[in-house]
């Protein structure tokens, strides 16, 4: 490792972030959280060790709602990363597509206040996109549906630039919150956010059969005991209609939105998905019902973006290629 310190991707996302280094591949993967200890106000968990429900995500949509939290949670991670005081990374980040230029200037400014010595930030799109293995600088039209925590983001590419794009807030929490509205109107008990989350994820893709069921723990409000709950997968289906439906209609309008040449591309080589909402069972049967064209869902979608930042530190050139797109900061170009 060089004494400036090696290359990374850092994917800053609403529920994980995730550190690409250049040449070995995603070297931490853990939750966007961090628990403040009541009394003192000071960080006592960063990530994996932050669970329960005092953590607090300080990352929403691909940017920091606390700057101060991100940056300490983000030199954190970079540190476990490193492991040498002094490393002063490059570092290649998502910004959201849509972001004003003071949301820009500050995920700059929280890299460079991490430590980084470079930044460069590639447009979310493109990152999902890459990461999901479409052939981004092609004319032809590609869309990605980026299901992730707190925010669905869909984006039309073409020639390496995203031409429409769209986000719906809520994401996969808002799918969460239904289930958990579900198991408290059907049985009276309290389910937390991990549980609502791994029952969305124990149900799988696949839409048959029906019959199936996922158990879960919840809490009863009155005796603080926890019980489990069987809950129909065609139940939980039913109950998270409303959030999926605001993720498929903003693709649809997304897609009313291209140019007639690029709606065309679209209707033979369709949408990928991609994001932990991806998991969602039925969720690209709805896709290519309401779309009218095919939709598959990525290899690894929860790591799309990771990889997608992973290719430009791989190969420093593609930044060169598609130079256009990018938004550069730092010394060192």
């Amino acid at each position: 490792m060089s004494l400036l310190g090696r290359d990374l991707a850092v994917d800053l996302g609403g529920a994980s972030t995730r550190i690409y280094a250049r040449g070995k591949g995603i070297v931490l993967d853990e939750p966007s959280a961090v628990i403040l200890d009541d009394r003192t106000g000071k960080v006592i968990a960063y990530g994996a060790d932050a669970t329960g429900a005092e953590a607090c995500r300080p990352v929403s949509g691909g940017l920091p709602v606390d700057g101060e939290l991100t940056r300490r949670m983000v030199r954190h991670f970079l540190s476990k990363v490193h492991r040498r005081p002094f490393a002063r990374p490059r570092l290649v980040m998502a910004l959201p597509d849509g972001c004003t230029p003071i949301e820009r200037a500050a995920l700059s400014d929280l890299a460079f206040e991490a430590d980084a010595r470079r930044v460069v930030l590639i447009p979310h799109s493109l990152a999902a996109a890459l990461g999901a293995g479409l052939p981004v600088d092609s004319f032809a039209g590609h869309m990605v549906i980026d299901i992730g925590r707190d925010s669905a983001r869909i984006a039309v590419l073409s020639s390496g630039a995203a031409v429409t794009t769209a986000s719906v807030p809520g994401g996969g929490e808002a799918v969460n919150r239904a289930i958990v509205r579900l198991v408290e109107q059907e049985h009276g008990l309290l389910l937390d956010e991990h549980e609502a989350e791994s029952a969305k994820r124990d149900i799988g893709t696949e839409w048959k059969p029906l019959d199936r069921h996922v158990t879960v723990r919840a809490r009863d409000p009155d005796t603080g005991r926890e019980r489990e709950v069987r809950l129909p997968v065609q139940q939980v289906y039913e109950a998270t209609r409303q959030p999926v439906e605001a993720i498929v209609r903003a693709a649809m309008e997304t897609v009313e939105r291209c140019p007639a040449e690029l709606a065309a591309d679209l209707g033979g080589r369709g949408a990928v998905l991609l994001g932990g909402g991806a998991l969602l069972r039925g969720l690209a049967r709805r896709l290519r019902a309401s779309l009218k064209m095919p939709v598959r869902r990525a290899e690894r979608p929860l790591e799309c973006v990771a990889f997608g930042l992973g290719r430009f530190v791989d190969d420093m050139g593609l930044t060169a290629r598609l130079r256009s797109g990018l938004t550069w900061a730092g010394p060192d170009r």
